[in-house]
């Protein structure tokens, strides 16, 4: 919105800041994370209003739980929604397709776990919307997108699938592009749900990837940084920045609240919303390999239950103490603190490894 200031420059005024991409990341960043302060209290007040019991703690899950978080509210990924959707709009191209369509994976997602912690919280039952439907759901959203994405593509680059490290290589997916963007986009947002178990555990993580993605996203935009490190140029993509930028912003906020002990947790509306967005990010910028990378611990979140529960099947016996994998270190002892600083650090790690494939070619 606000980019069509540049209409009134003359090339040396204020306005022709607004031209560029990091100065409108910098707006972004900092709207989302006034907002998330503005509105973060009121929200959460509202909240435990209306929930009353506020999320319904798994029984299955660590003893501890049931009693240390029983009562505190859920839908704090609604803080963080508002705060990208606002800023994105305001500070970002309103010209470009790419934003729009992480938008509309962010928010379609967002959706889909709005009614998941609605139904939980309205019948005090864990269980919410069947992961059937809800995957069917974002399926039908991942695919919208990808076809959507494959369209702005260019030619060279449509339908095609990039490896990292390997220099101009290239893998003609065809048909199959499409039900491969949707394992990705739909994957990622169930497997940030999945990591979404412990205070503050998920949303740092969040924004570690989404940071290195949207580093990413501004290299691969830019043909002079696209050249120099050897990977294929998506024209438009910079433009993520700042809905990366936004996302940061609105995290800081969302997790002034969420850090232990949580006054709010982000439920499937922040978890679904935020992994979706990951994915499509990695689609949009040619990058779904190297997402693999960046978002690791989500990945090993969902093998832990995936392995867990095909094992069990199999044989009646588990692998892990209990999945997903971080309740597996809480069962050994290890203090809720200490897994979710620890996975910090490994999320850390494994944005700088991935940051890394741009340049090793």
């Amino acid at each position: 919105m606000l980019y069509w200031l540049t209409e009134l420059s003359d090339g040396g005024d204020a306005y022709n800041l607004f031209r560029y991409i990091t100065f409108r990341a910098g707006g972004a960043f900092f709207t989302a994370l006034i907002f998330g302060f503005i509105f973060g209290k009121p929200l959460i007040n509202l909240l435990r209003r209306k929930q009353g019991k506020g999320q319904p703690i798994r029984e299955d899950g660590p003893q501890s739980h049931i009693l240390e978080k029983a009562g505190t509210p859920t839908m704090g990924g609604a803080l963080i929604l508002g705060a990208v959707l606002v800023s994105t709009v305001m500070w970002a191209r309103p010209d470009n397709p790419f934003i729009w369509i992480v938008l509309f994976v962010t928010a379609g997602f967002g959706l889909i776990g709005f009614v998941d912690d609605y139904q939980k919280v309205s019948q005090q039952n864990a269980k919410g919307v069947s992961g059937k439907v809800r995957f069917g759901i974002g399926m039908v959203i991942a695919a919208i997108a990808a076809y959507w994405a494959s369209m702005y593509h260019p030619d060279a680059l449509a339908n095609k699938l990039a490896m990292p490290i390997f220099k101009d290589t290239l893998i003609n997916l065809g048909f199959f592009y499409v039900p491969f963007s949707i394992i990705v986009i739909a994957g990622t947002a169930n497997a940030v749900n999945l990591t979404d178990g412990l205070d503050g555990l998920a949303i740092m993580p969040v924004m570690i990837a989404a940071g290195a993605l949207g580093i990413i996203a501004y290299a691969v935009g830019r043909i002079d940084f696209s050249q120099y490190l050897d990977v294929h140029y998506v024209p438009g993509t910079g433009e993520i920045l700042v809905f990366v930028a936004g996302l940061i912003g609105g995290g800081l906020g969302f997790l002034w609240y969420n850090a232990p002990p949580a006054a709010v947790f982000m439920g499937d509306t922040g978890s679904l919303a935020l992994g979706g967005a990951l994915g499509a990010i990695a689609v949009v910028t040619k990058h779904e390999i190297v997402l693999a990378i960046i978002g690791g611990l989500f990945v090993v979140e969902a093998l832990s239950v995936i392995i867990q529960v095909l094992y069990y099947k199999k044989t009646g016996k588990r692998v892990f103490l209990m999945a997903p994998i971080h309740h597996h270190f809480e069962h050994l002892g290890w203090k809720e603190p200490q897994i979710v600083i620890r996975f910090w650090i490994i999320s850390v790690i494994l944005a700088l490894v991935g940051l890394a494939t741009l340049k090793i070619r």
